[in-house]
């Protein structure tokens, strides 16, 4: 998918990416048709129109890599709880205005689509300050998975709620289909689900206070760390994409999923 015109806003990317993956090893410089997995990502934010792209690493190998394909990254605290305080520090380093637009991409997409990245971007504005990404969910197999990340949205496309449950309940429609994925094959009509996409775009200013608020009891309860903005009252606004998103790259299972995709580009 291109990069639509109205969606070329000035935004900046930043790519957490640490070695300590208890799944996969050293997954940021994992073999990706020749290049780390951490340099496929960020030639892929490349391609959204940001006017930056900075990977944010706690070592010193993922710092040399990126340095050898030609990409900006800096070196961080190893310490830091999540991929959000990383790449706050970055920001802070790199000096960016509290209004600047910073977008959040996982060291683990290499095949992320940079139109996805883009229009997430461009729901920062009006009062919102901080936007993420859903898809419309498909299999009563997603549905019913509780590792698929459910939201819903109000009328204005904004966040009401993060959730592992299948949300919103169908209450009629999954009561005569028994209400569990054994019972039914197909999804009902009518029912809105989608699944959250782990892209999260900030001001600069909103991703500074971020970590200074305090943990929230339904994000602890849910193990869902977006639920902390919505519990101290701060609107996320949801771009919703008619696309599934490609996975990224969590077990040795998927690492050789896209190294077999990118096997078939190269094959054509």
């Amino acid at each position: 998918m291109a990069v639509p015109d109205k969606a070329r806003i000035d935004f900046s990317v930043i790519i957490p990416a640490r070695m300590g993956s208890s799944r996969l090893p050293d997954k940021p410089l994992a073999d990706l048709d020749g290049k780390p997995m951490v340099v496929r990502v960020a030639e892929q934010a490349l391609l959204s129109g940001a006017g930056l792209v900075v990977v944010a690493c706690d070592s010193v190998a993922i710092l040399a890599a990126c340095e050898q394909h030609g990409i900006c990254a800096y070196l961080t605290r190893e310490d830091h709880p999540s991929g959000t305080d990383r790449i706050a520090e970055v920001a802070a380093k790199l000096a960016l205005p509290d209004d600047a637009i910073i977008v959040n991409v996982q060291g683990d997409e290499p095949l992320i689509d940079p139109a996805l990245i883009a229009a997430t971007a461009a729901k920062i504005g009006h009062g919102v300050e901080m936007a993420t990404a859903a898809h419309p969910i498909l299999s009563v197999q997603d549905a019913f998975n509780p590792n698929v990340v459910k939201v819903v949205l109000d009328k204005s496309g904004r966040a009401m709620y993060f959730s592992r449950a299948t949300i919103p309940w169908n209450r009629d429609a999954f009561a005569a289909g028994k209400g569990s994925a054994g019972g039914m094959d197909v999804l009902p009509e009518h029912c809105p689900l989608l699944r959250h996409i782990g892209l999260y775009a900030y001001t600069h200013a909103f991703l500074r206070h971020y970590p200074t608020m305090a943990l929230a009891p339904l994000e602890q309860i849910e193990a869902l760390e977006q639920l902390r903005v919505l519990w101290h009252g701060y609107p996320i606004a949801v771009h919703v994409t008619s696309e599934v998103p490609l996975a990224g790259v969590d077990t040795p299972e998927d690492l050789q999923r896209v190294r077999e995709y990118y096997r078939s580009i190269v094959s054509k």
